[in-house]
């Protein structure tokens, strides 16, 4: 009898042994589950290509405080990031470098509301090749010294449409026209003078500081241009809503801000 209640308790401790084990293993694969799922939320940010580096320095920051979240970059021009979110590009933030592209989504209610905001500022620049001595001036462009001007297309890319306003004011735009390359973002403008195909070349002021091989001959007055500004939002169709919203606040932070005026842009309350 008592040998008998003696394998019976060894039985039920040995049960008891392999449920818990089970537990713990199926414990184990839902935490497991759980941590990877956790970590595959991504975000996707479509972007005026000017931003490329200060949002690329931006990234592992917010990687370090947010370790969940990923970041997936889209840039390009404005224009064309407009298009491919109207053509139902799967994007959760966009960041326009003018308001023209930005007005048009939330026309067609694109953009989740409450969440359009103006993020930075910025300046446009006259830039020639470093070695150049000849230009000196955005009145320059307007005489023979010079043959070739880079500018972004101005139906897609606002650093073009601010240039040819620039030189309206001046009364110089049908005498640059015809010297005119179009570039369809302003990094590749910048490419053109930093490579010499070019004799000078309109950017925001902070894409001059990406290259060493151009200069900043000039600024255009503030009052010969409209304002130059960065709006931000969340779009309606983002996959993770909450975690965009996040983001787009981190954006504002001194920290974010500081770094964004490393690479030359302006705080909007500057």
């Amino acid at each position: 009898m008592k040998k008998r209640t003696l394998l019976t308790c060894l039985s039920l401790l040995i049960f008891s042994f392999l449920v818990i084990v089970n537990l713990s293993k199926i414990n184990s694969f839902y935490s497991a589950t759980f941590a990877r799922s956790s970590q595959s939320l991504d975000l996707t940010v479509s972007a005026a290509t000017s931003l490329q580096d200060a949002l690329e320095a931006i990234k592992p920051i917010y990687k370090n405080k947010q370790t969940e979240v990923g970041i997936t970059y889209n840039f390009g021009s404005s224009g064309s990031l407009q298009q491919q979110i109207e053509q139902g590009a799967p994007v959760d933030i966009f960041i326009s470098a003018a308001a023209k592209q930005m007005d048009a989504l939330e026309e067609k209610n694109r953009l989740l509301p409450g969440t359009r905001r103006d993020l930075l500022k910025n300046k446009i620049v006259l830039i020639v090749p470093k070695d150049n001595t000849i230009i000196q001036s955005f009145e320059d462009l307007g005489t023979d010294a010079l043959t070739r001007i880079a500018l972004g297309e101005p139906e897609s890319v606002p650093a073009g449409k601010y240039a040819e306003e620039v030189f309206t004011s001046l009364g110089i735009l049908n005498a640059v026209k015809p010297k005119v390359v179009y570039g369809k973002d302003v990094r590749q403008v910048l490419n053109y003078v930093a490579t010499g195909n070019v004799d000078a070349g309109i950017v925001y002021s902070s894409d001059a500081k990406v290259s060493e091989n151009v200069k900043v001959v000039a600024t255009a007055s503030e009052d010969s241009y409209s304002p130059v500004v960065y709006p931000i939002a969340v779009l309606q169709d983002s996959a993770n809503p909450e975690a965009a919203k996040e983001l787009e606040d981190f954006l504002f932070t001194p920290e974010a801000q500081t770094i964004f005026e490393k690479y030359g842009f302006m705080s909007v309350n500057s």
